[in-house]
């Protein structure tokens, strides 16, 4: 082997060792254009770096993206704002740059079926996660039913505290299933936890006011929307269906 592939291999080696498989890959061709553009040495290591740095951040939003547990992947940036002026798309923005995660705001969405909650809550988890957040979206039943079951199986301090780790969690669907006595204090119990500490986005189709239809106990209902619409960010999307509007206007176009 020539010297030349002596270094080569040694410089692999180091990767290898140093867990830096971008540069390992790049760094040849990198050299070579480094040489064309009579790029400093310090340019060149500069460039090797930052190429081994954009690959494991991009490789840690796709980890915190699967770790999520999102239905879809769907963006702010897919979202029709025109067709949906009512909304205030500045704000929405504005809590894409996540700074009610810091202050551990929570996020609520109000309004009909396919308004669009759920893709803007989405949206918020994306550029979550892109700011490496620990993200995990999660229906109201479901999060009640895995709560109940840790409950019945003696784990329910270990299912809190998971919980409780996420910088966000995403409950969807909040008000479409009644929840029962035990389901209800759990989930009370999630929230309560992270008041002013971490952020809960919560999609529902109920009004403040019928929010007992899904909390049967009176207090427990009050304390919870006193704990969880402090210093909140309130949202309505309305009562006009996006979903089936935009559904209507595809079938004119094919008609047509």
């Amino acid at each position: 082997m020539t010297k030349t592939g002596l270094e080569e291999a040694s410089i692999r080696q180091y990767c290898k060792t140093l867990r830096m498989p971008t540069i390992a890959a790049q760094f040849e061709a990198m050299a070579e254009q480094a040489t064309r553009e009579k790029q400093s040495h310090k340019r060149y290591l500069e460039a090797l770096f930052a190429v081994e740095v954009e690959e494991r951040e991009g490789h840690a939003v796709a980890r915190r993206l699967t770790q999520s547990h999102l239905p879809r992947m769907k963006t702010l940036e897919e979202f029709n704002f025109d067709q949906t002026p009512h909304l205030p798309a500045a704000r929405i923005r504005e809590l894409a740059d996540g700074g009610y995660i810091q202050r551990a705001e929570p996020v609520i969405f109000i309004g009909e079926c396919g308004t669009g909650k759920t893709h803007l809550t989405t949206g918020l988890c994306v550029a979550a996660c892109r700011q490496k957040r620990r993200v995990r979206f999660t229906t109201a039943a479901a999060l009640v039913n895995e709560l109940v079951e840790a409950k019945n199986q003696n784990q329910l301090r270990r299912t809190m505290a998971r919980w409780l780790r996420y910088q966000v969690i995403a409950i969807d669907e909040l008000g479409y299933v009644p929840l029962a006595e035990m389901g209800a204090e759990l989930l009370f119990q999630v929230i309560s936890d992270r008041a002013e500490r971490a952020t809960v986005i919560i999609t529902t189709n109920l009004p403040f006011s019928e929010w007992t239809q899904v909390f049967a106990n009176a207090r427990l209902c009050k304390a919870l929307l006193d704990r969880l619409t402090d210093r909140a960010h309130i949202i309505e999307t309305g009562t006009e269906s996006y979903r089936f509007k935009r559904s209507m206007e595809k079938r004119s176009r094919k008609s047509a």
